[in-house]
């Protein structure tokens, strides 16, 4: 099967971001049952997905690739090692059905004034939703959409597509609002 390359704007990832987001996270959700890898990953995912929709550019810029699980950001290892080194988290693992599950402490009061406030509303809608209303397996489903099917294990998965994982016809309205863009940046 031909892959088709999706056409990017270059976008800046930010490590500090990223960084101080999975510290957020970490620090609103104390209860350790609501919070996993998983549920943890889905939020970054769905706060950067959302950001890009709404204000034309992710919170962190980050590259995100496809695992078993859904899409999970490049250099998640990265920032949780740098995070538990700094002693601002303390992961632990315990049994979870089937799976090991990693549990996140906040040991430390994130720095969040990298963030604007409609980061942080963005951010707390994200986490109150696949925390509160979501098991693991329920988000976790919720991110295996066509795009995500179609890239392999360990493959890239530009977050420009959550434009084109749900396609449904182009209304009066889209068109509309495509004027209006093309207007605004003219």
């Amino acid at each position: 099967m031909t892959r088709i390359k999706p056409h990017r704007r270059r976008r800046v990832r930010d490590l500090k971001k990223l960084r101080a987001l999975v510290h957020y996270v970490c620090s609103k959700c104390p209860n350790r049952n609501l919070l996993g890898a998983t549920k943890l990953n889905k939020i970054l995912w769905y706060s950067d997905a959302i950001a890009l929709q709404h204000y034309g550019t992710p919170i962190t810029g980050e590259t995100y690739i496809k695992r078993q699980f859904g899409p999970v950001p490049k250099h998640i290892l990265k920032v949780i090692d740098q995070l538990e080194t700094d002693k601002a988290l303390a992961i632990k693992s315990s049994p979870f059905h089937r799976y090991e599950k990693r549990e996140y402490v906040s040991l430390k009061e994130p720095d969040i004034s990298i963030f604007s406030p409609e980061e942080i509303s963005l951010i707390d809608d994200v986490i109150h939703l696949i925390c509160y209303r979501h098991t693991a397996n329920s988000i976790s489903l919720a991110t295996h959409d066509r795009i995500w099917e179609l890239a392999e294990i360990g493959e890239d998965i530009p977050l420009e597509t959550v434009f084109s994982s749900s396609l449904d016809e182009v209304t009066e309205s889209d068109v509309q609002w495509a004027k209006q863009a093309l207007a605004k940046s003219a």
